[in-house]
């Protein structure tokens, strides 16, 4: 089709040709993945991935400094059995297209910390930490949402980053699991935040009254919490955040006052219909710093209509984000795939070698 050739040529030397084995569509992942056994999780493991010769040194090789080094690239990932072979796949295409995959770190926030095993045996030379995420911390705050998967308690681990990691992490990329880059990620890591906390790819087309009830915009003091800005729509999938700025003006705390609106009002007094983003909004939107939007190519799993596919925005591409309830493995394994779900196919590890 025409639009494959075009994409053929946005993504160009980023991009592989992709080949899809039949044994990888032969291993259904629901039955692996919610196995509490780690030995069913048929994970390959990744090559080997080494610096470039102008990338700085890191002392000590991989059990060098640790978390605290500067030359280091820091990226938060979740980790949860359901969405497992999405993060993995999100951590190779970080290394195959880094310049230095050494020198990024991995901060992997579960529910489970047996799961640790398993990245490691996926990639024994990677540079990452495990932080046990608390579910009983934000649990209270939860409210219902469009869909369940929005509910879980590790969908807003994001909020407490800077609660978690350790004090000397001043920034990090926070990376939804059901994406690819396909970019050199330092570009991200360098984004000029100036006075931001948060940056990200902005979407002021969006129609950003729809992500607030009508309870919100009719309350003149809930609506006023926009007075002075020009909010715009914006997915915290991907964001780069600063995170002393964030600790010092206490960024979790007014999030965690939002969900507490939400939650306070009962069924029929909510603000918000989606699960962890309205809080970022009322928080962040017209205040964050803007970022290209080919690291955010979002929406690729469709909306809630069972089967939809999503083409993508027009313009460069350095990230492909399966936003929304569709995710690449699952619609390959089922042999009904979105044609841009043959693009996330060769970061996979899932299954034997070929």
């Amino acid at each position: 089709m025409l639009w494959v050739m075009k994409l053929s040529g946005l993504l160009s030397a980023a991009m592989v040709t992709v080949v899809l084995s039949p044994s990888l569509q032969s291993f259904p992942p629901a039955e692996a993945i919610r196995s509490s056994r780690l030995r069913q999780f048929p994970f390959r493991q990744a090559p080997a991935f080494s610096n470039a010769d102008q990338c700085a040194a890191i002392v000590g090789g991989v059990g060098g400094p640790g978390v605290c080094d500067p030359s280091l690239v820091h990226i938060a990932i979740t980790l949860d059995r359901e969405y497992l072979r999405g993060s993995v796949a999100a951590v190779h295409s970080v290394l195959q297209h880094s310049l230095c995959p050494e020198n990024v770190f991995f901060h992997f926030l579960v529910l489970e910390p047996d799961l640790e095993a398993l990245v490691r045996s996926a990639f024994p030379n990677l540079r990452f930490k495990v932080y046990s995420f608390n579910p009983d911390r934000v649990r209270g705050l939860i409210s219902s949402s469009v869909r369940q998967a929005l509910e879980q308690p590790l969908n807003y681990a994001r909020n407490y980053l800077a609660d978690i990691l350790d004090p000397c992490v001043r920034r990090v990329i926070y990376l939804d699991s059901d994406l690819v880059v396909v970019d050199d990620v330092s570009k991200l890591w360098a984004t000029d935040l100036g006075s931001r906390t948060v940056g990200a790819p902005e979407y002021c087309h969006a129609n950003f009254t729809k992500y607030f009830t009508e309870r919100f915009w009719s309350d003149r003091k809930l609506a006023g919490a926009f007075s002075g800005r020009r909010p715009c729509y914006f997915n915290t999938g991907v964001m780069v955040i600063d995170l002393d700025r964030w600790r010092r003006f206490g960024s979790t705390r007014r999030i965690e006052r939002w969900m507490q609106v939400q939650k306070g009002g009962g069924d029929g007094a909510r603000i918000y219909e989606l699960g962890s983003l309205p809080p970022f909004l009322l928080v962040f939107a017209g205040h964050v710093a803007p970022i290209d939007h080919r690291w955010n190519q979002h929406g690729l799993g469709g909306d809630n209509v069972r089967g939809s596919c999503r083409d993508l925005h027009p313009g460069p591409v350095s990230l492909l984000h399966w936003s929304g309830s569709g995710k690449p493995w699952a619609r390959l394994d089922s042999d009904r795939p979105c044609p841009l779900d043959h693009l996330w196919a060769p970061y996979d590890l899932y299954g034997p070698s070929p």
